[in-house]
């Protein structure tokens, strides 16, 4: 991959276009941003961080979009933020109009990019991403299912004391309350979880899971994670850039898959320089389905709130 532009010079942002350079995932980082000269500073910093980390991969920044022209991906982590007791529904109307123009310039400066959509709700805000762009499912999709199993796996780690190198989770449906941790599908070193972790322990890592973002926010008070979304920005980007056909957990437009169509929502997701290049359906069980159809509950509501604006 030779471009990766990211719009939105934030925390977030900034966080991923530093590790991406660190791992010299592709040749330029362009960061975009409404605010004057924020995108430069950001830029500017990250540079001067090369010799220490050893990288030579071009970033600059601007609040002129033609910076993003002729990017391979497009990461939009640009967005009102959440402030502590508010959900990441709360932030739609505000982060639909904010999109809408991030998408105006999309199609005008970088028409054959992939995008990577981050800024919550990420659900609702993919959905109407491929709805504006009409694109193909496999340029279009969000982030929030990677970040979610990290979450869980390092809670896992925490309890057990194991690598969190050897733990292995997964994590459907959309970004919030509603997730769908799957414990039958998480695993250290390929053994299943429930053989060291009892099943009351566990219930409290996936009620912590579901509230990872949020307790994180409560803590540091004036900002959201950042750290952790940044890396899970990385992860897919790197996936995508070196075409490693790595299966991970995506917000995907289905189509008919799960038995849902026209819904983005997080589900397991095989990504390489095509993209999305399918979603991997999974056979759930009775209570994994109940949960999975709550979550498209939950998120076709707030489609209704968006078709309402």
């Amino acid at each position: 991959m030779n471009k990766i532009a990211i719009i939105g010079a934030g925390r977030v942002g900034e966080t991923a276009a530093q590790m991406l350079a660190e791992k010299e995932t592709c040749r330029e980082i362009a960061l975009l941003d409404v605010r004057e000269d924020a995108a430069r500073g950001a830029a500017l910093d990250i540079c001067q961080t090369s010799p220490f980390f050893d990288f030579d991969t071009r970033v600059y920044g601007s609040e002129n979009p033609v910076v993003i022209a002729d990017a391979d991906l497009v990461v939009v982590t640009a967005g009102l933020p959440r402030k502590p007791g508010m959900s990441r529904s709360d932030v739609l109307e505000a982060n639909v109009r904010i999109l809408d123009g991030i998408l105006d310039q999309v199609l005008e400066f970088a028409p054959d990019s992939t995008l990577l959509i981050v800024s919550n709700p990420v659900d609702v805000l993919t959905f109407y991403a491929w709805k504006k762009t009409g694109w193909d499912r496999s340029r279009v999709f969000g982030q929030a299912g990677v970040l979610d199993a990290s979450r869980m796996a390092n809670f896992i780690a925490q309890e057990t004391g194991f690598s969190s190198m050897d733990i292995t989770t997964l994590v459907l449906g959309g970004h919030g309350d509603t997730m769908v941790p799957l414990p039958r599908y998480c695993t250290v070193n390929g053994i299943p979880v429930r053989q060291f972790i009892d099943q009351e322990k566990l219930a409290e890592i996936i009620a912590r899971t579901r509230d990872g973002g949020a307790e994180i926010l409560a803590l540091r008070k004036t900002s959201s994670a950042y750290d952790a979304p940044g890396a899970a920005v990385v992860a897919m980007a790197d996936a995508i850039s070196h075409n490693r056909k790595r299966i991970l957990p995506c917000v995907a437009l289905l189509e008919g898959e799960y038995q849902e169509s026209d819904i983005a929502m997080g589900v397991p997701c095989i990504l390489g320089d095509g993209g999305l290049e399918k979603v991997v359906e999974l056979q759930l069980n009775e209570d994994e389905l109940a949960l999975f159809r709550q979550s498209v509950s939950y998120i076709r509501g707030d489609l209704e709130r968006l078709a309402s604006l």
